[in-house]
């Protein structure tokens, strides 16, 4: 086992990638690792005629990643849109390790981002001694990405200044990079695209241009449809952490994590699952991320502080912590929850008096 705290999924998943590139016989895009099939197999899962099991990557809709795929056989850019914790990140890495066999190409959003992030810098040492040159120019990774036709990802675009952002524009229009210092342009490669994830949800959002969201193509990752399609996921994501981080516990039971899942479902949606008791939301998202966080952190407490199997005592004050983010106005929806939901629901007393110690 690999002493990398988390491996880039081409490296995780090469065999599978591997195996996908032996069976796939089908018309590759230029400079594509794999078809737009068996993209989309690889992210949905399925078997392959030589009896390998692909992995699923993402639980949902097909249709979403099927239109994902073939956007990025185009000249359109990318944008996966949705709130926090819809899996934006996790289905743009496979994406690009897919196509390109490369999921590195990032630039990661943050109000601080420059203009430099996404275009190039200077070497300023030697730019000082001998001027501009290729030599002093440092490519970011949309610069190599361009060179190379391959992916490039942008994390949380709506975190970035809005006049860095529309650095893009001319890049996703033109594809070209003008380096005016040097009188040159870099031109892109086919298979070059750009993937870019956002969310409005949260604080120190900059709203994309017209111009620049005319060129993406937005796809919309909704939350798991139904409490099943959940739990599913909540379950595999738990249990691939659980051996990546070599805690010595055993899988959490499917109980432990139906009850925390319908936990977070019912505040997010304002009800309860037999729609007879209407609730209040904490400002909170409660995605899917949060209750495989709870899961994860839950696993740690039974492996070295239990006797390796998760209890509902584990999973109490990370979702405590989950929930109650507004410390007097949270802590009002959860505790009207806990009295008049999680008391009264048979089978739940343990994680009632696992949530009241927590508190």
């Amino acid at each position: 086992m690999s002493n990398q705290l988390r491996l880039h999924a081409e490296q995780q998943y090469a065999d599978e990638l591997k195996a996908l590139g032996q069976a796939d016989t089908r018309p590759r895009p230029p400079s594509w690792k794999l078809s737009p099939w068996a993209t989309a197999t690889y992210l949905l899962g399925g078997k392959l005629d030589d009896g390998t099991v692909i992995m699923p990557k993402y639980i949902g809709d097909r249709r979403i990643i099927e239109i994902a795929v073939a956007t990025l056989a185009t000249d359109r850019a990318l944008l996966l849109l949705g709130v926090p914790g819809t899996a934006k990140t996790w289905v743009a890495e496979h994406l690009s390790a897919a196509i390109s066999g490369d999921s590195t190409l990032l630039v990661q959003g943050t109000a601080g981002t420059s203009e430099e992030s996404l275009r190039y810098g200077w070497n300023y040492a030697e730019l000082l001694a001998k001027g501009p040159s290729s030599r002093a120019l440092v490519s970011s990774p949309m610069m190599r990405a361009m060179q190379d036709g391959k992916i490039a990802r942008v994390e949380e675009l709506t975190r970035i200044p809005a006049d860095v952002q529309d650095t893009l524009i001319t890049i996703l229009s033109e594809k070209n990079l003008p380096i005016p210092e040097l009188g040159e342009e870099v031109q892109a490669v086919k298979g070059f695209n750009v993937i870019a994830t956002a969310n409005n949800r949260d604080r120190g959002v900059n709203e994309l241009s017209s111009a620049l969201r005319r060129r993406f193509n937005t796809v919309v990752l909704p939350l798991p449809e139904n409490l099943d399609e959940e739990v599913q996921i909540v379950q595999q994501r738990s249990e691939q952490l659980g051996r990546a981080l070599e805690l010595p516990a055993e899988p959490p039971a499917l109980e432990e994590i139906r009850r925390v899942v319908t936990v977070f479902r019912e505040l997010r949606g304002g009800v309860t699952t037999d729609g007879k008791t209407k609730l209040k939301s904490p400002s909170a998202t409660l995605s899917t991320a949060e209750a495989i966080g709870v899961m994860n952190q839950g696993l740690s407490l039974a492996a070295h502080y239990g006797d390796g199997v998760l209890r509902a005592a584990d999973v109490a004050g990370a979702m405590v912590g989950a929930i109650v983010k507004d410390p007097v106005q949270d802590r009002i929806v959860w505790q009207e929850y806990l009295e008049t939901v999680v008391k009264e629901r048979d089978g739940w007393k343990d994680l009632y008096r696992a949530c009241k110690k927590a508190e």
